[in-house]
């Protein structure tokens, strides 16, 4: 590989749209763990008085939401995976029944990004006599590199971010004053979420403001409910 292929790869490299699939799943399982464990302990705090009670029901709640999002994610994706090789299994069974027709169409696709009619039938043909399925399966079918699912690798990031983010107010629930622990654990969670937003948005390339905006209106709504409903039943459960 030539100096200018190296810098080409590096280049393509560096923009966020690489980083999407494992992003998207370690945002979304910390964040996951930092709101679900601090609701459950808020739940808890605001009708129990003793620190095992919380601590017992915050571990619970760690355990199995990290276990329920690497498995629910995994499914997820493997479904994913599923329809993806379905599609290109029915992709190869046309190439070979209508090698005609699937030329013309990928010539269309690319006249459709704006080639002119020669040229976008020049640059199909071009490819497919490169790489048939190739050329149909990324500009056809939408499908690369990048986009296509990977079960065990998200499972893993989903589950592995979950546990992460629920230790946090696991911490706050073991070591913090037990007295008016619920407004603790709120805020602390809500710094921890401000955090992850804006770690997310710098990572992903855009904005941290609506990143934090956002995140910190839903983990308000959602630990402010579940506090809401432990103080409805304020059951002392110690």
């Amino acid at each position: 590989m030539d100096e200018n292929s190296k810098n080409i790869d590096n280049y393509l490299d560096s923009h966020y749209i690489h980083r999407s699939n494992w992003l998207r799943a370690a945002v979304l399982g910390a964040n996951d763990g930092i709101l679900s464990t601090a609701s459950i302990a808020i739940g808890v705090a605001a009708a129990s008085d003793t620190r095992e009670t919380i601590i017992l029901a915050t571990l619970a709640g760690l355990v199995a939401g990290a276990l329920s999002m690497a498995a629910g994610e995994y499914v997820s994706v493997s479904s994913q995976t599923d329809v993806e090789k379905a599609d290109i299994e029915r992709e190869k069974l046309e190439l070979e029944e209508m090698p005609e027709i699937e030329l013309q169409m990928l010539a269309e696709i690319y006249e459709k990004r704006g080639l002119k009619k020669e040229t976008a039938l020049t640059v199909a043909k071009e490819l497919t006599e490169h790489d048939a399925l190739g050329a149909h399966v990324r500009d056809e079918l939408g499908i690369n590199e990048m986009s296509q699912a990977k079960p065990i690798q998200a499972a893993f990031a989903s589950g592995a971010a979950f546990t992460v983010g629920g230790i946090l107010p696991l911490f706050v629930a073991l070591f913090l004053p037990l007295q008016n622990m619920e407004y603790a654990l709120y805020g602390f969670a809500l710094f921890f979420l401000i955090l992850l937003g804006a770690l997310a948005a710098k990572t992903g390339g855009s904005s941290i403001s609506k990143a934090v905006l956002r995140i910190t209106f839903w983990g308000t709504v959602a630990m402010g409910l579940t506090a809401l409903v432990g103080y409805m039943f304020n059951v002392n459960v110690g």
